[in-house]
């Protein structure tokens, strides 16, 4: 599940809500070790998974570095190329 869980700082445009509540899930339901919790512990679960997202918001909000940011486009083209590469 972690593999799912993608790199978020440093990119131009800045990572989405949905990107980072994406992430968050991802995290937790491997902290968890279950992709959909029982009723009784869905509260804990949906809590864990908000938590999550807000500190990981705040985290890439206040991350400094001096590197150029990353373009998605060009990211995305060299992950394909790695996994075609890797699939051929």
């Amino acid at each position: 599940m972690c593999r799912n869980i993608k790199n978020l700082a440093n990119f131009e445009p800045p990572a989405s809500d949905a990107e980072i509540r994406a992430s968050a899930l991802q995290f937790v339901r491997k902290i968890s070790g279950t992709t959909k919790p029982s009723k009784t512990n869905e509260a804990a679960f949906d809590l864990a998974v908000d938590n999550v997202e807000a500190i990981a918001a705040k985290l890439l909000s206040t991350l400094k570095t001096s590197a150029p940011a990353r373009d998605r486009d060009t990211e995305m083209q060299k992950a394909k190329a790695r996994s075609a590469k890797r699939f051929s």
